[in-house]
């Protein structure tokens, strides 16, 4: 198949490496995947880096000189290349493609919407959606829930396909786990449990140190916590000040950037999602569950469809994080439990799996033809 990716995303968030591996998947598949991208931006740079043929092309721009140029190249774009699928990973730019699509240009359009925040509920967002273009991929149930509900889209038309995880580079490693817990002082006798994510306020740093104090203060002596992350919206100063202001720096470690990052998780022995928000996608809860480590998460975006109702709590419930945190340290038949549901799940979110309910999207649209 002849397929663009359009992936006009400013930043490297969940939506672009969700749009980049997928990319990835089908060009390794033998297929002739054309990544669309917006110049300058760190999703370019990636797809470069990673061996994908790349256009850049401003999808972004709100002038109407810029926006005319970007119409001619994409028309352009569209009589060379003659694409089976366009598929769209952010809003901007997609109503062009719907009309390019409605004065006959021969392709299949996919809005794929990776993005937590709900669309416009309005008359032409709706119509676009479900009469123009041919599927609608989600990433979680509650944003299946909202297109069927709210946005009037057809059944039929709207596909739920969860990322993928890398199981051969995201796995337990022994190894790894006994030599970053040396390296930042974990002894066999710690529970160290771990929040991984970017500086930011939407991760929940504050609720997850908050947690820890608290199970600290209830004679969980052993606990440790490790934040494995990096400076982003928030600089590793405002953390640390946080651990200070929690009086919990003597047990807590930050990793900093880290190119073993599958190491640095199977050093945990309980894994943390407190995201406030968002997670429509969810990137580290995977990489944490095909650690093999038990995972305690927050009830936002797309958890509920991977995560056990009880290690489910609600955001900024700092008790509630920490009695489900307290309860995986206390009993060992509920990690077991907890550990058997996560396995299931990541049996079906594989990147083969990932790879196989796209092709089967892509292939049942060509042949309607």
């Amino acid at each position: 198949m002849k397929i663009f990716q359009v992936i006009n995303v400013r930043w490297f968030n969940a939506t672009a490496w969700y749009a980049l591996t997928l990319s990835q998947l089908l060009a390794d598949a033998g297929h002739d995947v054309v990544v669309l991208t917006q110049a300058g931006t760190v999703p370019d740079g990636m797809a470069r880096d990673m061996g994908l043929k790349t256009i850049s092309v401003d999808l972004n721009t709100t002038n109407p000189i810029r926006f005319c140029t970007a119409t001619r190249h994409i028309i352009q774009l569209l009589r060379t290349h003659r694409p089976d699928i366009i598929n769209c990973h952010r809003g901007d730019g997609f109503f062009l493609w719907g009309l390019l699509k409605l004065l006959g240009f021969g392709f299949k359009l996919v809005r794929t919407r990776g993005d937590q925040r709900p669309p416009r509920n309005d008359v032409f967002n709706r119509w676009l959606h479900a009469n123009v273009a041919d599927s609608v991929v989600v990433t979680n149930r509650r944003m299946a829930d909202f297109f069927l509900g709210k946005m009037s889209t057809p059944g039929k038309g709207l596909w739920l396909i969860h990322g993928g995880v890398n199981s051969d580079k995201f796995h337990f490693d022994p190894k790894g786990r006994e030599r970053v817990r040396a390296e930042f002082g974990f002894t066999q006798d710690h529970t160290v449990v771990g929040l991984l994510g970017r500086f930011d306020r939407v991760k929940g740093h504050k609720e997850t140190i908050a947690a820890v104090a608290r199970l600290r203060e209830q004679g969980h002596d052993s606990i440790r916590l490790f934040l494995i992350g990096f400076e982003t919206a928030m600089t590793s100063s405002q953390i640390q000040k946080l651990i200070d202001d929690y009086s919990i720096g003597d047990i807590t470690h930050i990793s900093g950037k880290r190119d073993d990052i599958a190491a640095c998780i199977s050093a945990l022995d309980i894994g943390v999602v407190a995201s406030l928000w968002s997670e429509a996608i969810a990137r580290s809860a995977l990489e944490i569950m095909a650690a093999g480590r038990p995972l305690v998460s927050t009830d936002v975006g797309v958890m509920p469809d991977l995560v056990s109702p009880a290690m489910l709590v609600k955001p900024k419930d700092v008790e509630g994080l920490a009695q489900t945190i307290s309860l995986l340290i206390e009993k060992s038949e509920l990690r077991e439990e907890v550990l058997e549901a996560q396995k299931r799940t990541m049996s079906q979110l594989t990147l083969e799996e990932f790879l196989k309910r796209t092709l089967n999207l892509y292939h049942s649209l060509l042949d309607e033809n």
